[in-house]
């Protein structure tokens, strides 16, 4: 299917999907330190998102059938509009509320959220298979430039929203980006080209969500190991970590922890987004075979698994907080997420290269729902491990979860 000014709704479809992301790596660190500060345990915050990612893998069950029905302008208008109204309705929260009543409401709200991001997320990759020159490399270098920069922008998110949260209140904090992505969403709305994909035949039926092809159903077994190793470590373990590290209890003192957690998550996840904007070098360049990526894909697999393990070594070696032992976590952790980034593009690009054009959106929705899912296992085990083995165990549990995403790359050379 052809689209007038592919360019250009290119432009439109990547800009609609940065304010997403910047919003959604904003809510995630209001979210985690301002609950934090008052006093949740690791276990309650990760139940904070649960339902965020319980609702990822039911809407990218139905997403794709959705997409091929009413379009991918229709789904992705639909994902900015129910993330301003999560944030409407996060506002809404009464400080009186107890522990029980406050992780329910916001358990509900994030389960909006986590719809909207997922509607959001499909509807733009799915239209990069279908925008993208198929010569030269071109679908590699434009799902690589939009992952990457969207991961810049989300990391961008997660400073801002720490900043907000110190600067601002909660409150004022949620209202604002509410205003601001209403803004966006009637700009995309205006400006968005014509001649975006919209209803595909076929698509009367639920009937086919999960893929025919065992390189998509295997790929998405090791896509779903690997957020699952990132999440373990990144959603509770570690900003709660370094919160109790780097706090002196004061109110001050909160507000430069929320600051330095807020950079430093930051940092590592726009640092990420740079990686998988170069990964096509990093890969091997210009029009290699897709077995050649396919080999890649499983080495760079394998190098992840030592990561977190010596991480979670010397961790369990340092036993108290120690200033060698947090130089030590930044410097790994940043490598890790090197590894990381280079494996996820490689991801995005293998589910759009082993898709087929004519159902594109169910190949990536199942896909995507993989990646929720292994959002999903990681963010509680980050929560579970942290409570029940401190740092050692949160580190030593991404380790495992690795090694399987590993062990599942691996298969793909045997189709």
């Amino acid at each position: 299917m052809s689209v007038a000014h592919p360019l250009r709704a290119y432009a439109a479809v990547t800009a609609a999907y940065w304010a997403f992301m910047l919003s959604d790596g904003a809510l995630r660190m209001l979210v985690l330190l301002h609950f934090n500060s008052l006093g949740f345990t690791p276990i309650q915050l990760a139940y904070l998102f649960l339902l965020y990612e319980v609702a990822g893998i039911l809407t990218n069950l139905a997403a794709g059938w959705l997409a091929a029905r009413f379009g991918l302008a229709a789904t992705l208008y639909a994902g900015l509009a129910l993330q301003i109204a999560a944030l409407a309705a996060l506002a809404q929260m009464d400080p009186g509320w107890g522990i029980t009543a406050s992780v329910v409401f916001v358990m509900a709200v994030q389960g909006v959220s986590g719809v909207a991001k997922d509607l959001a997320k499909m509807s733009s990759k799915s239209a990069v298979k279908l925008l993208a020159p198929s010569e030269d490399g071109g679908l590699f270098r434009w799902v690589a430039a939009l992952t990457g920069s969207k991961n810049a922008v989300k990391g961008l998110g997660f400073f801002l929203g720490a900043a907000l949260l110190a600067l601002a209140g909660f409150q004022a904090a949620v209202w604002g980006m509410a205003a601001v992505l209403a803004v966006i969403l009637l700009a995309v709305v205006l400006f968005l080209p014509a001649g975006l994909p919209g209803r595909m035949k076929g698509a009367d039926t639920w009937a086919g969500w999960r893929s025919t092809d065992p390189r998509v159903n295997r790929l998405s077994l090791a896509r779903m190991f690997l957020f699952g190793a990132r999440d373990v470590w990144f959603v509770v373990g570690i900003p709660v970590y370094f919160q109790a590290v780097l706090s002196d209890g004061t109110a001050e003192g909160r507000r430069e922890a929320f600051f330095l957690i807020g950079g430093f998550l930051a940092l590592w996840i726009i640092a990420y987004g740079a990686v998988q904007a170069f990964a096509p070098r990093i890969l091997g360049g210009k029009g290699q075979p897709e077995a050649a990526t396919v080999q890649r894909a499983i080495r760079w697999a394998g190098l992840l698994v030592p990561i977190p393990f010596l991480l979670a070594l010397a961790a369990f070696v340092a036993g108290d907080p120690a200033d060698w032992l947090s130089a030590t976590l930044v410097a790994g952790l940043m490598l890790f997420g090197f590894v990381f980034a280079v494996n996820s593009s490689v991801h995005s690009y293998l589910i759009l290269a082993f898709g087929a054009a004519n159902r594109i959106t169910r190949d990536v929705g199942f896909y995507y729902m993989a990646n929720a899912a292994g959002r999903l296992i990681g963010t509680l085990l980050s929560g579970l491990s942290f409570q029940l083995g401190g740092l050692p165990l949160c580190l030593a549990t991404a380790g495992l979860m690795a090694l399987a995403s590993w062990l599942a790359a691996r298969r793909l050379g045997s189709v």
